[in-house]
């Protein structure tokens, strides 16, 4: 273990020592470069953010996905998005969507801990001096539980939580204690720990068993948009689950909630491009979530953190308290 934290130790003092040496225009890559002080970060440059905090990180209420990195796309019938998707979003232009995120105030990103994300973020943390932070997704299996976690963690990601798909599957499979053990594991390594589902019984189990979880990353949206309902339905409640398997009951998801005094990541907030960011942002910060996380692409973050920059502090007085 001590070995683990040493090499941990070294890699984030390496981040530190590259972040500063960018700051003072000393990298060999940019010496000659004449666009590179354009390139250098300088978080908060065009506003800040309302933040919370989780364990010992503050993090901005608007958290980045990571789909943008990564080129995944919940595109529903549109098979070409995701090729669309990767062939914007190159390693340049992730970027520069990276720096103009930290620049806006949003200083967190959701990415799952594969070889393209880690390379870019080593690039950007390195040639940019940025100070994004990783809030890694944990894709551990049931064989080897430890090895990803500890990758990402190595790697110098702020907080890890277990994916909301393999919390969704441990829970099917009668082995949700093993989320238990990830956490441990996690928070034995000094950073945040969480647990992420789409099924609001993972929730319920952990908290029943007291798995530890220090934040919960949760879908939530309503369900008034039109590919959710069936022809001639104008309802708010989910009814089709051909289109819909992120949050099927977002009123149980609600009133749950509001018993758990622990920091809320609301993920899936826009039903993957369903709703609008103005309806589906207020729902979720209405509704009790502490932070949300949206993919962006480069041209939609300044109207994003906008208005989260707006609606924020019309929830002073929530049903569910900021636990974060």
């Amino acid at each position: 273990m001590k070995t683990n934290l040493n090499r941990r130790r070294f890699i984030s003092s390496s981040v530190m020592a590259t972040a500063a040496a960018a700051g003072s225009g000393s990298l060999t890559a940019n010496s000659n470069d004449p666009g590179a002080a354009a390139r250098t970060v300088t978080p908060g440059s065009k506003g800040h953010l309302p933040t919370g905090r989780i364990g010992n990180l503050t993090v901005s209420r608007l958290i980045s996905g990571g789909n943008l990195i990564s080129g995944w796309a919940h595109s529903r019938d549109l098979h070409y998005v995701p090729s669309l998707m990767r062939a914007y979003n190159t390693e340049e232009k992730v970027m520069d969507t990276l720096q103009l995120l930290e620049e806006h105030g949003v200083n967190a990103i959701i990415a799952d801990p594969a070889k393209k994300p880690m390379a870019i973020f080593g690039r950007y943390w390195k040639e940019r001096g940025g100070r994004m932070q990783w809030i890694a997704e944990g894709h551990p299996d049931l064989d080897d539980w430890r090895t990803n976690i500890q990758a990402s963690i190595d790697f110098g990601a702020a907080a890890v939580y277990v994916q909301g798909v393999i919390g969704d599957r441990w829970y099917n499979q009668g082995k949700i204690e093993l989320l238990g053990k990830c956490v441990e594991f996690i928070r034995s390594q000094k950073v945040p720990a969480g647990i992420g589902a789409h099924k609001l019984e993972v929730i319920v189990e952990a908290e029943k068993l007291g798995l530890g979880a220090e934040f919960y990353v949760k879908t939530l949206h309503h369900g008034n948009y039109w590919s959710a309902r069936r022809p001639g339905q104008d309802s708010d409640v989910v009814e089709n689950r051909d289109d819909n398997y992120w949050e099927m009951t977002p009123d149980r998801t609600i009133a749950f909630m509001q018993e758990i005094e622990k920091p809320w990541i609301a993920f899936k907030v826009l039903a993957a491009g369903g709703i609008r960011p103005e309806s589906g942002f207020r729902y979720a910060f209405e509704h009790g979530a502490d932070f949300i996380c949206v993919g962006m692409f480069d041209f939609q973050v300044e109207q994003n953190v906008a208005l989260v920059r707006k609606l924020v502090p019309e929830w002073t007085n929530r049903s569910r308290d900021w636990m974060a």
